[in-house]
């Protein structure tokens, strides 16, 4: 069945609306999953605030184009699915990465981070990375450890006198006893 011009329009417009709100695209080979398998995985992008959507290619060019953004025929080669990250996309791509190890018919081919074209296997690097809350502790921590070390060499002599004026005051309770 054929799709009319006007419809066409429309589905580029909703695109690059969904383009224009991605933080990142991850463009997967779906042949071969069942219905099944593709709202399972649905499901699990859906937790990570991620789109999956099956697209006509020729429509996804256009609504790249419209909206800036890099294209890559190799990552649109056949049957393509995409992933429409809005959150963390290091999540997004974990998930999908782990399905495609668990189901072999998904077959990850690359990405887009921001306006950066990603390699299959850079999308596996993003999905090795860990979630932006983990990031940001990391980074506490280790701001935060030089800070703690200097607290404790500065209180040391305050601590230091502490000790000395309570065993001096052990010491002569001791010898009024």
């Amino acid at each position: 069945m054929a799709i009319s011009r006007e419809k066409k329009e429309e589905l580029v417009e909703e695109l690059g609306e969904k383009l224009s709100r991605s933080k990142a695209l991850i463009m997967a080979d779906y042949r071969g999953l069942s219905t099944a398998e593709l709202r399972a995985l649905r499901n699990k992008l859906r937790d990570t605030e991620t789109g999956f959507h099956v697209v006509k290619n020729s429509l996804m060019k256009l609504a790249m184009e419209e909206v800036g953004l890099p294209w890559e025929d190799s990552l649109f080669d056949g049957p393509t699915a995409i992933g429409f990250c809005y959150d963390e996309a290091p999540a997004a791509a974990k998930v999908m990465v782990d399905f495609g190890a668990e189901q072999k018919e998904l077959l990850v081919r690359g990405g887009l981070l921001g306006n950066e074209l990603l390699s299959a296997a850079q999308v596996s690097d993003l999905a090795s990375l860990p979630s932006a809350e983990v990031l940001i502790a990391q980074v506490v921590a280790r701001m935060a450890g030089p800070l703690v070390g200097l607290v404790n060499v500065l209180s040391a002599p305050m601590r230091d006198l502490a000790y000395v004026l309570q065993a001096r005051r052990a010491q002569l309770e001791e010898a009024e006893a």
